[in-house]
């Protein structure tokens, strides 16, 4: 078992600005943990009946299990680690779930080893491995659903400050409006002299008209 230290707990929760996209990844890991883990089963029961490659396809969904945990809880390849309080407390803290996370990996291990290799032993390992089955499982949907929920949050975060700066854009977009009727009356008051003073107002009104319709398909689009 991989007795490494675990990581300190972040200050809050979810508040590194993280992508849809790293989302997404974190996601798809966290859901090839589990598919796999019953893959590993499967074929460990298909291989302790004789058929001859379950225990290769059941190795070989094993390494995936470990690389995607592995993955989840590094903070490295453009992925956060252990990002938030929620999920260091699922893996470290009263859920246990990274230590029970290697122990039923390190467990499947051991039980194709016997399995290969014909052993006694290989019917009890097998028999322990299905019993922590559906516990295991239960941790890994727990865990998916906090990296599904905090997708949500960042999603609904990045909306938020989508909106904000867009507000910020109207803002000024309405002085620049104020600025530009101003400056026509102004222009239309100096006559011959104003000319091209009205012509700038005029372009520049055009521009606070064209950025009025971006404004208006950005917070559309923002929800």
């Amino acid at each position: 078992m991989d007795m490494t230290t675990p990581p300190m707990a972040p200050e809050g929760a979810a508040k590194k600005a993280l992508t849809g996209e790293m989302f997404g990844a974190l996601i798809n890991l966290s859901g090839r943990r589990r598919f796999t883990s019953q893959r590993i089963v499967l074929y460990a029961l298909l291989a302790s009946q004789g058929q001859a490659e379950g225990v290769a396809v059941a190795q070989e969904a094993l390494a995936l299990f470990r690389g995607a945990h592995k993955s989840l809880l590094a903070e490295k390849d453009g992925l956060p680690g252990v990002f938030c309080t929620e999920l260091h407390q699922a893996y470290f803290g009263k859920l246990d779930g990274d230590r029970q996370i290697a122990a039923f990996a390190d467990l499947g291990e051991r039980a194709l080893q016997a399995i290969e290799q014909g052993s006694p032993r290989g019917a009890e390992l097998l028999a322990e491995l299905v019993r922590i089955t559906t516990p295991t499982l239960a941790i890994l949907n727990t865990i998916t659903s906090i990296y599904e929920e905090q997708a949500k949050l960042n999603a609904r975060l990045v909306r938020k400050q989508l909106r904000d700066v867009i507000t910020d854009i109207d803002t000024i977009n309405r002085q620049a409006r104020m600025v530009a009727f101003n400056a026509r009356i102004v222009a239309a008051r100096a006559g011959h002299a104003g000319k091209e003073f009205s012509v700038v107002a005029g372009v520049l009104s055009n521009i606070t008209g064209e950025i009025d319709e971006m404004v208006n398909a950005a917070l559309a689009a923002a929800g």
